[in-house]
């Protein structure tokens, strides 16, 4: 088990692809800030809502030299819907083999009405133009994270 990211540290890689299949990594946003939200599920209602809040600050986010990029284990197709039903304007990238997740420490085990199972715990993390963590969220709770995030992108 490797030890937990924490604020300072390098930021680790991405190679997954987005919604058009295409990879991503963190060197293709060199020289901004990168919000990498990582929520469980396209089109439930918390990743909704949470997805719906991030487009709504979306010029915020650019304004302050930012970009978003969320990462769940759905699939490209999967993301195409979310992306079309919603108009998000950011990608969305598949981390299929949840390696991204493990990386960044929150493919965590849940239970759910009694059943447990793996999957990805709500977090972001706010990347520096230099790839270092500059801000952790765990446990994320969606009302007010948006804003949140917006606060930790500007200080």
């Amino acid at each position: 088990m490797s030890k937990a990211l924490a604020v300072g540290d390098q930021a680790p890689e991405l190679a997954i692809p987005d919604q058009q299949g295409k990879k991503v990594t963190l060197d293709s946003f060199k020289g901004k800030q990168v919000v990498l939200y990582f929520y469980p599920k396209d089109d439930t209602p918390g990743c909704t809502k949470e997805s719906c809040d991030f487009r709504d600050v979306e010029s915020q986010i650019l304004r302050a030299g930012g970009t978003i990029v969320g990462v769940s284990l759905d699939g490209k197709e999967s993301h195409q819907k979310f992306i079309k039903k919603f108009g998000l304007p950011f990608p969305l990238l598949s981390d299929e083999s949840a390696a991204i997740s493990k990386a960044y420490g929150v493919y965590k085990e849940k239970n759910m009405y009694g059943k447990k199972y793996w999957g990805i715990e709500r977090s972001t993390f706010v990347i520096d133009p230099e790839g270092k963590v500059k801000a952790i969220f765990r446990k994320v709770q969606v009302d007010g994270h948006a804003d949140e995030v917006l606060k930790a992108l500007k200080a």
